[in-house]
């Protein structure tokens, strides 16, 4: 079983370093995850002696920090790796450098030390768990949707099965890693899941649309979606026609605390058939991110217009439907790496720059 799981981590490790690009964030966590889990099941074999486990006990003892990270990255398509985040893995390898190197002088430190790690551990993978949950139902990608529970459930059962007895009872003799055959299988059985959700994709479906900005007055406005031929094509682009005519005419968008089953509900439609349209026809993988694309266009509208100069920020970003101001600057900014406030500014200034010109224009024709 630890032969079979050390294969599989390393050849997706290989796979993704020589054919997969480009490497983000997901796709190097991903490596650093796959490495460790090989390294981790060679060296918890029973023949592997402690010695040589006790010298890399530190970076295998940090491998909550990248279950917690992956699982970050993976289900939640906002999220974005921060400096501190690296300080908190050094920080977990640290502690665990200090715990073995004062095991047999001060052996009470050393144990206070890997229960701390211990509890930081659950900690970790509970807040994994929930945000995993928590993102569930906005996700549109049906493979990722199939596979982030049974993962995510099979790393944590992991994460905890392996913490929780370090916190009842630590000892020289046991402490390290797990040997246990119920350790192999739950790691054989992470790789194969992970293995199978990078060598065995999906197939994907082509997309049948294709959604393009209409330029109207200072406005960005919807176009009307292309439809493609064939009866499969045709019916995903006839649902996808009701879909921009209810999101861009209607602005159900506004429409407080919005899901996707409400969505579906109002177009008379599955569920998953709508998750389906929407992101294999649009190319969306999150839905809230299908509905901030609306809400954003907008908010610049609104921001763009002289005449709505003195209407504050959060009344705009409350029409246009968010629910509060944390995440209506949050969106924007990612949308157009400006604030709100920047980006009414700059568009305000342009617009009078714009006036001002035909203005003189308009004097200077007067006068020839």
């Amino acid at each position: 079983m630890r032969g079979a799981t050390a294969g599989l981590f390393l050849m997706m490790v290989v796979v993704i370093v020589v054919r997969v690009r480009p490497l983000d964030t997901i796709k190097w966590l991903g490596i650093a995850m796959a490495a460790s889990g090989a390294v981790y099941a060679i060296a918890t074999a029973p023949f592997v002696p402690k010695a040589t486990v006790w010298w890399i006990m530190p970076a295998l003892g940090a491998n909550p920090v990248l279950v917690w990270l992956w699982a970050r990255a993976s289900f939640d398509d906002d999220f974005v790796v921060r400096r501190w985040h690296g300080v908190l893995w050094l920080a977990v390898v640290g502690v665990w450098f200090s715990v073995i190197y004062t095991w047999t002088t001060w052996p009470m430190f050393a144990k206070a030390g890997v229960r701390s790690m211990s509890i930081a551990a659950i900690v970790l993978s509970l807040s994994a768990a929930v945000q995993t949950v928590r993102t569930w139902r906005t996700d549109l990608v049906a493979g990722r949707r199939r596979l982030r529970l049974a993962v995510l459930i099979l790393s944590l059962l992991l994460v905890v099965s392996l913490s929780v007895p370090e916190l009842a009872s630590i000892s020289a003799k046991s402490f390290g890693a797990s040997g246990s055959l119920a350790t192999a299988a739950g790691l054989l059985a992470i790789a194969a899941l992970a293995g199978w959700g990078l060598f065995y994709p999906p197939p994907t479906i082509p997309a049948v649309v294709a959604m393009a900005a209409a330029v109207s007055g200072n406005a960005d406005h919807a176009a009307p979606i292309k439809a493609a031929d064939g009866g499969r094509d045709a019916v995903a682009s006839l649902l996808l026609r009701r879909l921009d005519s209810l999101m861009a005419v209607e602005r159900v968008y506004r429409q407080e605390g919005l899901t996707i089953g409400g969505l579906a509900a109002k177009l008379d439609v599955p569920e998953h058939r709508l998750r389906q349209a929407i992101n294999e026809g649009l190319g969306y993988r999150n839905f809230n991110a299908f509905l901030n694309r609306y809400r954003i266009d907008e908010a610049k509208t609104a921001l763009s217009d002289p005449s709505q100069r003195d209407v504050a920020v959060l009344t705009i970003a409350m029409d246009a439907g968010f629910q509060s101001i944390g995440p209506f600057n949050r969106a924007f900014k990612a949308e157009t790496g400006l604030t709100p406030t920047e980006f009414r500014r700059d568009a305000l200034t342009r617009s009078a720059a714009i006036a001002s010109e035909n203005d003189e224009n308009f004097r200077f024709g007067q006068s020839g």
